[in-house]
C-alpha cells in the first residue's frame, strides 16, 4: 500500500487536505469519490507530500516540527472537553482551525486527515510520533479501547498541566539567580578590564611598592585586559565539548549519578523524576494499562541516565512477578516516601490512589525545598558579588590613602 497525498472539497463545500493509504492512485481517488467529495487532485509522494499535505485549510505548506509541552497539554485538554459534545472527527477538525501557530495547526490537520481515512486517533498520532510519544499514544489508545476515551484524555490532561506546572517552577526558580550572577560576572569583569586600568595608570610613577590586594587586582585586570578572548574561547570549547561528551552514554551514566551525589540537587532531581513518575504510573493504572507497561514507557521520559537505567531494571523486576514497591526499594534511586505509599497501595489494592497521593506530596516537597533554597541563594550571590565589588574599591583606595600618608595630607 501506498501513501497520496489529496486535495478534495466534502460535500459542505470545506476544503480537505491529507494523506491516504492505496494500491494506485486510481484507488486512492476511488476511496475518496466513495466518500462523496469532489477530487482536486491526487499524488504520489510518499512521506514528503504527506507531511506537505497536512497544513491547515489556507493551503500553507509548513514543516511541522513538534508540539510544545505547554501545546500538548492545552490540545488535551481542548480534547477532552469537545469529545464529550461532539464527534472525535469535528472535535479534531475544531481544534486545529482554532490553534493560532501554523505549525502547530499543521501538525493537528495531520491527525485530523488520519481520522477523516478512518484510522484510530492513537494510529493517526502515529503520523506526528515527535509531538504524541509512546506513552502518550498508549493511554489513548486504552481509552478507545475501554470506551472511556474522553476520561482517560481529562486525566491525560490533568497529568500534563502538572507537569508543565513543576517544570514551569523549575525555570522560574532558576532563572532569577542565573540573570543575578550573569549581572555580577558582567559588572565585576567590566570594572577589571574599563576602570581597573585607568586608575593604576596614576600610580605608574609611585615609587613606593602598591599594596599586595592592589597588586593582585592589577594582575587580574592586565590578565583579564590581554587574554579575554583566550577565556571565551576556552568557555567555548568546554561548553561545546561538554555538551558533546553527553552524547556519549558512559560519560552520561557518570555525570548523572554524580548529580544524584550532590547534597541538594540530587534531592532535588529524585523528588522530580519520582512524581513525574508516580503521576504516570497512576494515570496509566487508570487507564488500565499494565504496570509494566507504563514503566517500560516511562523508561524513556526520565532524563536522568541512572534513574532511567533503574526503572529498566524495576520493569524487568514486575515482569518477572515481583512487586512494584520491592523493585522500587531495590533500585535505590527512588525516594523513601514513594516506595512506602507503592507498598501501602499494593497491600490495600489501591496502588493508583496511592501513587497519586505521593505525586501530590513529592511536588509540594519540591515547592517547599526551591523556595527555601531560592530564598538562601539569592542573598548569597548578593553578598559575594557585593564583596568582589568592594575588594576592587578598597584596591584602588589603598594606594590613594598610602600617598595621602606620605605627602601628610
Amino acid at each position: 500500500m501506498a501513501r497520496f497525498a489529496y486535495h478534495a472539497i466534502d460535500p459542505k463545500g470545506e476544503e480537505r487536505r491529507g494523506a491516504i493509504e492505496a494500491a494506485s492512485e486510481a484507488a486512492a481517488r476511488e476511496k475518496l469519490v466513495a466518500r462523496e467529495w469532489f477530487v482536486v487532485s491526487v499524488n504520489a509522494d510518499a512521506a514528503a507530500s504527506a507531511r506537505r499535505a497536512a497544513t491547515s485549510t489556507s493551503g500553507l505548506a509548513l514543516f511541522a516540527t513538534k508540539l510544545s509541552a505547554k501545546q500538548l497539554a492545552l490540545f488535551t485538554r481542548q480534547l477532552s472537553s469537545l469529545m464529550v459534545v461532539s464527534p472525535l472527527e469535528e472535535t479534531l477538525r475544531t481544534i486545529s482551525r482554532q490553534t493560532e501557530k501554523p505549525k502547530a495547526q499543521a501538525i493537528l490537520a495531520n491527525v485530523h486527515a488520519g481520522i477523516v481515512e478512518g484510522l484510530p486517533l492513537a494510529e493517526a498520532m502515529r503520523r506526528e510520533e515527535p509531538s504524541f510519544p509512546p506513552i502518550y499514544r498508549a493511554m489513548i489508545a486504552a481509552g478507545e479501547n475501554s470506551g472511556s476515551l474522553p476520561a482517560i484524555a481529562d486525566r491525560l490532561a490533568d497529568m500534563l498541566e502538572r507537569q508543565a506546572q513543576v517544570r514551569g517552577k523549575i525555570v522560574a526558580a532558576l532563572a532569577y539567580p542565573i540573570v543575578l550572577s550573569l549581572v555580577a560576572i558582567a559588572v565585576v569583569t567590566g570594572l577589571m578590564i574599563s576602570v581597573v586600568p585607568r586608575v593604576v595608570e596614576q600610580f605608574d610613577n609611585a615609587s613606593r611598592q602598591l599594596p599586595m590586594l592592589t597588586r593582585v587586582v592589577i594582575g587580574i585586570s592586565q590578565f583579564l585586559s590581554t587574554w579575554w578572548w583566550a577565556l571565551l574561547a576556552i568557555l567555548a570549547l568546554a561548553v561545546v565539548g561538554f555538551v558533546r561528551s553527553l552524547r556519549n552514554p558512559a560519560f552520561k551514566l557518570r555525570f548523572d549519578a554524580a548529580l544524584l551525589r550532590l547534597p541538594f540537587i540530587g534531592k532535588l532531581i529524585r523528588d522530580v523524576h519520582a512524581a513525574s513518575l508516580a503521576r504516570t504510573l497512576a494515570t496509566m493504572i487508570a487507564a488500565r494499562l499494565p504496570l509494566v507497561d507504563g514503566l517500560r514507557l516511562s523508561t524513556r521520559t526520565v532524563s536522568n541516565a541512572v534513574q532511567a537505567q533503574s526503572l529498566a531494571g524495576i520493569s524487568e523486576k514486575v515482569r518477572a512477578g515481583g512487586s512494584l514497591s520491592t523493585a522500587l526499594r531495590e533500585a535505590g534511586t527512588f525516594p523513601p516516601l514513594l516506595v512506602y505509599l507503592a507498598a501501602s497501595g499494593e497491600a490495600a489494592g489501591q496502588l493508583g490512589t496511592m501513587l497519586e497521593r505521593a505525586a501530590d506530596y513529592l511536588e509540594r516537597e519540591f515547592e517547599a525545598f526551591t523556595a527555601a533554597a531560592m530564598a538562601l541563594l539569592e542573598p548569597a550571590i548578593i553578598v559575594v558579588m557585593g564583596t568582589m565589588v568592594a575588594l576592587i574599591i578598597l584596591a584602588i583606595l589603598l594606594p590613594i590613602l598610602q600617598l595621602q600618608n606620605l605627602t601628610g595630607l
